[in-house]
């Protein structure tokens, strides 16, 4: 059966209940969106969307349908691509509750075109939603989130004293504390040294298993702080930052979810339809460019000596071969977008390329 471009079949689904979700309740079966904490959760998601002007340029042509913000976040994106388009439906995900909660009241207004999700983003194949629908566009802001960031006690600042955590869903088992004390040294240099490109993981590495057991993060950032040489300190950045990416990946699998999730995305646009990419490390562009210059030249698997016979095809063209970085004043504005990558493709009809 042909998938519909989900626009009237999306609006007439959204209040369905969907029971292998997670509830947004509280365990006295309150809804927790109006709970007077919400107020404080709206403060810190209230941010300006990294790009923002690309994003909508880039979707600009496409003016109706069904779009997924795979990390809907505190909804900026969002709220942007349903006011541009009155004829735009918008299904929103991210893995942390507090970012569900924020978007579901930001986002009131626009109840009837919308709807957020509480899960991964690489667990868009087994939403409902989906199903039977094909999808105008979607859009991926990686990494961490400026409310995680800027909320203490969720443990991902090295600025903030907080319990270790960094856990994006705070109902996953594993947390930075977990990481950092029960690790091996090897594992500890392992995974700081790939996740972050930090020169100097084995030294830091080193001083962490020497100062264990480590609980906050102050105490955390003074020992990668007191592993450093000197002159390395003097660069600018505080010198725990990439050890605390780098931890913070490992805790919530991030690079690990990115192919999968882009994979499904693409299978599930229509032809013409545009996915859209925001990384903020070497290590997510490294992926999210893979994935899709791999659609974009399809996955041959004939010698290169001789004429293509498997029948492989392009699932995209890219929309620009080479990364964009934010522009100048952006960055002034909002020094958070200064590590930013945007790459986006357009889905090809079969037979086009």
């Amino acid at each position: 059966m042909a998938r519909s471009h989900g626009s009237r079949r999306f609006a007439a689904r959204v209040s369905r209940p969907v029971h292998r979700w997670r509830r947004l309740v509280t365990a006295s079966g309150s809804d927790p969106l109006h709970s007077s904490n919400q107020n404080q959760l709206g403060r810190t998601f209230s941010h300006e969307p990294v790009m923002l002007k690309e994003v909508l340029d880039t979707f600009a042509s496409l003016r109706e349908g069904l779009f997924v913000d795979a990390t809907v976040g505190g909804g900026g994106h969002a709220e942007a691509l349903l006011t541009d388009s009155a004829n735009r439906n918008l299904l929103g995900l991210d893995r942390d509750l507090a970012a569900v909660l924020a978007t579901r009241k930001r986002l009131r207004d626009f109840d009837n075109r919308i709807e957020i999700v509480h899960c991964r983003f690489d667990e868009i194949s087994g939403l409902s939603q989906l199903a039977e629908v094909e999808l105008s566009g979607a859009l991926f802001d990686l990494g961490v989130s400026s409310h995680q960031l800027d909320t203490a006690d969720r443990g991902f600042s090295y600025r903030l004293d907080s319990d270790l955590d960094m856990r994006m869903d705070t109902s996953a088992a594993l947390d930075a504390y977990q990481v950092v004390n029960n690790y091996s040294e090897r594992e500890l240099a392992s995974i700081i040294r790939a996740y972050s490109d930090e020169r100097f993981a084995g030294r830091i590495a080193a001083a962490i298993i020497s100062q264990r057991p480590i609980s906050s993060t102050l105490e955390l950032a003074d020992v990668v702080r007191g592993a450093v040489p000197a002159a390395a300190r003097r660069t600018g950045r505080h010198p725990a930052m990439r050890t605390f990416q780098a931890i913070r990946i490992e805790v919530n699998s991030e690079l690990d979810l990115i192919k999968p999730a882009l994979n499904q995305i693409i299978e599930r646009l229509r032809p013409g339809g545009r996915i859209v990419v925001l990384s903020y490390h070497s290590g997510e562009d490294r992926i999210v460019k893979q994935v899709l210059r791999e659609a974009a030249d399809g996955l041959c698997v004939c010698p290169s000596t001789l004429p293509c016979i498997c029948g492989s095809e392009p699932n995209v063209k890219l929309l620009r071969r080479k990364v964009t970085r934010p522009s100048t004043d952006e960055v002034n504005r909002n020094p958070r977008s200064a590590s930013a990558r945007f790459r986006a493709a357009e889905r090809l009809s079969a037979g086009e390329a």
